[in-house]
């Protein structure tokens, strides 16, 4: 039991993900909020505060979202490549008990040896 929750529990890359996508949904929820303080800062006079409000909301979430995406990329990679998976690769004489299909229903099939088997690669 502990070997498995030792393997479930998230490294620190892991941590690292969550936490900036948690920061990018925050600032990404906060934009309409400041959206709308920047119109109210604009109506009482101050443009340029009300203008720099707006863009600095928006473009602080859209690099936030594109660093979350960049980091949950690399560590999905990380996590594909390395040997969290456990994947064996099955060779050729690994299939013999795969019991091919002795009959179809269509008309004009060849049917082929194991000799005659091209690898597409």
């Amino acid at each position: 039991m502990t070997g498995w929750y030792a393997e479930r529990t998230p490294d620190r890359s892991a941590k690292a993900v969550i936490a900036v996508t948690l920061l990018a949904l925050l600032l990404v929820a906060a934009v309409p909020v400041a959206l709308l303080a920047g119109v109210v800062m604009m109506m009482l006079g101050h443009v340029a505060g009300g203008l720099a409000l707006s863009g600095g909301s928006i473009l602080a979430a859209v690099v936030a979202v594109a660093v979350a995406g960049m980091s949950g990329m690399r560590h999905l990679r990380k996590l594909l490549s390395g040997r969290s998976f456990r994947i064996v690769q099955l060779d050729s004489s690994q299939y013999t008990d795969v019991a091919e299909p002795q009959g179809s229903g269509y008309a004009n099939v060849v049917q082929l040896d194991r000799g005659e088997y091209t690898e597409g690669r």
